[in-house]
């Protein structure tokens, strides 16, 4: 099975945001370069809210090019087999935490969102990992800083996409 296949799989069965989810689907169906970052019409991406349940706190980038606490992920890769691969390999990278694993359930939420030229928009597809016990992070080059926030504070350093990620991700814990 192809990554654009296990894409369209996961979406259809993606419960919740349905318009957004629709949206999704409708952009691959016109587009079957939608997985790749060459698609500037938009692609779909992965990411990963790094979550520690054991200390209450999250793991954000301060991303490089947008300045902006995020969680870690991008785009897909050729070798990536399934969305939720993509998340786990783009989460591993970006944090340097050995050991993460995926939260069971699949995708946790879809964000979509403009992006600058010569793309136009990130078909985010949302997944938690959790961190195993003393995990040691290390910032990676796509960083400016890599730092555990406590779930109280990520309201203050994020944008609402994230704080919305963490709420999903919460529930499911």
């Amino acid at each position: 099975m192809s990554l654009y296949d296990d894409a369209v799989l996961v979406l259809k069965g993606y419960e919740g945001q349905d318009e957004l989810r629709q949206a999704y689907l409708d952009h691959l169906e016109a587009h079957p370069d939608g997985m790749w970052k060459s698609c500037h019409a938009g692609h779909i991406t992965a990411s990963a809210l790094v979550v520690d349940p054991e200390e209450g706190r999250v793991l954000l980038t301060l991303h490089k090019k947008l300045r902006m606490w995020l969680q870690v992920g991008g785009h897909c890769e050729p070798e990536d087999r399934t969305l939720a691969a993509a998340a786990l390999r783009e989460a591993s990278e970006e944090s340097g935490v050995a050991g993460l694993t995926l939260l069971p359930g699949g995708p946790v939420r879809l964000d979509r969102h403009p992006i600058p030229p010569p793309c136009h928009r990130h078909f985010d597809v949302q997944y938690a990992v959790v961190a195993p016990a003393g995990a040691v992070h290390e910032i990676s080059d796509e960083s400016l800083d890599l730092r555990w926030f406590a779930y109280d504070e990520v309201a203050g350093v994020a944008d609402k996409s994230v704080v919305r990620l963490l709420e999903a991700t919460r529930a499911q814990l």
